[in-house]
């Protein structure tokens, strides 16, 4: 919370206690120990700035109804020296307290002053969070799915920044294994099938269909020709991948660049093959004999690592029956190691890079590999609840109420370079985080592009541009603006200018909480309620009014919204408008 919020809590609950000290000194309350309580801001504003239960919570302590207890302690607060105006009591016994014009001039204050700093905390204390997202298999195109957890997991890493963490984003590239053998061959048979004709050489079911892979053959016959025709299959698809490969990588950094996300970490599985780390991390399994060959197989003893880590949390035996787990292959019968090898091998590596916490971002389809991971990174000695995984659900794409699909490319579905190309990123980072990660989420391609304020992302940066005008015509007119003195900007009385001020003072909560739930899309809706609240306070009240101190306070407080705003899209790389 911001140093304003934190010395207006602390205040309260110093006079809470006091008043339940002095509440003993006169024999009212008995001499015992009293629990914890909260302090906290109630749904309804109407019911004060702040609600505390501590009437409800010494109720056993004091033996005492809760409403006798708060009577009782209103009776002796003395909130002299502090921010709060009074305390009222509600309902059972809740002490619901208001705090005062003063408490509102500090938040305007503060604001004025840290300015481009303002929400930011020391909440993470400096911890080092690996945030992984998109990684996308880069023998394709990036999908909506990526384009989705591209806007999450860059604005996830955004607010865990603002929250306080040292954050590093990255991308892990599966650039080896069974995909990319298939990739090959998709490539090798589009290849053949240019000399050779279509009928001549067949494309497996399983393998890339994609008009991508046509386009990657063509691009490396148009520099070799059909000189590759005669050369040994391995050599022919070796060729073909060491070409395409690093064209598809170079794609993708590329739509992440046009996306605004920048890495800073582009982890190639391929090295964990090349310096060992893959062999030394099933090494570690093996010499804890958590492995066993069966059908020339290695297997890994999943069930029994994650039927441990299952007890450990309280688990019962015949709730774990019920989860039917089982083993996991690590090498394939052809001796190559599985996509789940590669991956603990993968996350180990972060652990050892130094990372207090690492973060992936992944589909809601990959729930079930959650578990075996933390079971599987405690199993190479690291503790499995350092890594956290945030699932995000699947995007419709819609139009006038119907799911549409559209694509330049394959006319199948819709590729994030698509997506980038029809949509204002503004809108497609925005509307991405709207919703929770976890909630499946409609993206309304005709919301999208509209200039409207049902556009929420045009509705925030409007405000700001709205701001901005109100200062340009304000020295058009020769009424220059002026930072007012703390007094008068408690002039600042009308019930929209408190709210309005209520509201700003929650911003750094608002990033911790997000940053605790891993959920930015609580930031795009605090600024979209920043926006309306602000709307409401100017159509309410005169801005350019003739006193000069309420002119100047009500400008600061135009200020302060407009500095909330820009730190939110600029957070969230949004353009922040001066004009619209």
């Amino acid at each position: 919370m911001s140093v304003i919020v934190k010395q207006a809590v602390t205040e309260i609950r110093r006079a809470i206690m006091d008043a339940a000290g002095r509440a003993v000194a006169d024999g009212v309350f008995p001499e015992a120990p009293l629990g914890d309580f909260v302090i906290e801001v109630p749904a309804n504003r109407a019911n004060g700035d702040y609600s505390s239960n501590a009437a409800m919570a010494w109720a056993r302590d004091l033996h005492k109804a809760p409403r006798e207890i708060a009577s009782l302690l209103v009776e002796r607060l003395v909130l002299a020296d502090t921010f709060a105006d009074r305390c009222e009591i509600a309902g059972p016994g809740f002490l619901n307290f208001y705090l005062s014009d003063s408490f509102n001039a500090c938040v305007i204050e503060d604001i004025l002053e840290k300015g481009g700093d303002y929400g930011r905390s020391d909440y993470g204390s400096g911890k080092k969070i690996n945030v992984e997202f998109v990684s996308a298999n880069p023998t394709g195109p990036m999908h909506m799915g990526n384009a989705r957890g591209g806007a999450l997991g860059d604005c996830l890493a955004a607010v865990l920044d603002f929250a306080g963490y040292d954050v590093e984003r990255e991308f892990y590239v599966n650039d080896a294994g069974n995909q990319i053998a298939k990739f090959g061959l998709s490539l090798d048979v589009r290849y053949r099938q240019l000399f050779l004709g279509e009928n001549a050489v067949e494309l497996p079911e399983d393998s890339y269909h994609g008009d991508d892979i046509i386009e990657r053959a063509k691009e490396f016959a148009e520099i070799h020709g059909d000189s590759y025709l005669n050369e040994p299959e391995d050599v022919r698809r070796k060729a073909l991948i060491d070409f395409a490969l690093p064209e598809n990588i170079k794609l993708m950094k590329a739509n992440m660049d046009k996306y605004r996300i920048v890495y800073d970490t582009w982890f190639l599985e391929s090295t964990l093959h090349n310096d060992g780390e893959l062999v030394e991390t099933i090494g570690i399994l093996k010499d804890k004999g958590l492995t066993y060959e069966k059908d020339g197989a290695l297997w890994y003893k999943n069930r029994e690592v994650l039927s441990a880590r299952l007890k450990n949390e309280g688990k019962s035996d015949k709730d774990i029956e019920k989860l039917e787990l089982k083993d996991e292959v690590l090498i394939r019968q052809n001796g190559n190691p599985t996509y789940f090898a590669a991956d603990i091998a993968y996350h180990r590596n972060k652990f050892k890079r130094g990372f207090d916490k690492a973060i992936d971002v992944w589909g809601a389809d990959h729930h079930g590999h959650v578990a075996r991971m933390k079971g599987a990174l405690d199993a190479v000695g690291y503790d499995g609840n350092r890594l956290d995984v945030v699932l995000m659900q699947l995007v419709n794409l819609t139009k006038d109420g119907e799911v549409v699909r559209m694509s330049k490319r394959s006319g199948k579905s819709i590729t994030l370079s698509d997506l980038l190309d029809e949509i204002p990123i503004d809108a497609v980072r925005f509307l991405f985080n709207i919703r929770e990660p976890g909630s499946q989420m409609e993206f309304d391609l005709g919301l999208a592009v509209s200039q409207n304020s049902e556009n929420p992302v045009y509705y925030c940066q409007y405000a700001h541009a709205r701001i901005c005008s109100i200062f340009r015509k304000l020295e058009e007119e020769g009424r220059a603006y002026s930072k007012p003195q703390f007094a008068d900007i408690m002039l600042l009385k009308e019930s929209e200018e408190k709210e309005l001020i209520k509201h700003l003072s929650a911003f750094t909560d608002q990033i911790v909480v997000s940053a605790k739930n891993y959920d930015p899309a609580r930031i795009t809706r605090y600024a979209v309620d920043l926006a309306t609240l602000f709307h409401k306070f100017y159509n309410a009240c005169r801005v350019n009014c003739d006193d000069e101190a309420l002119r100047n306070a009500r400008l600061s407080l135009c200020l302060c919204v407009k500095t909330v705003l820009a730190n939110i899209l600029n957070m969230f790389k949004i353009t922040v408008p001066e004009k619209m």
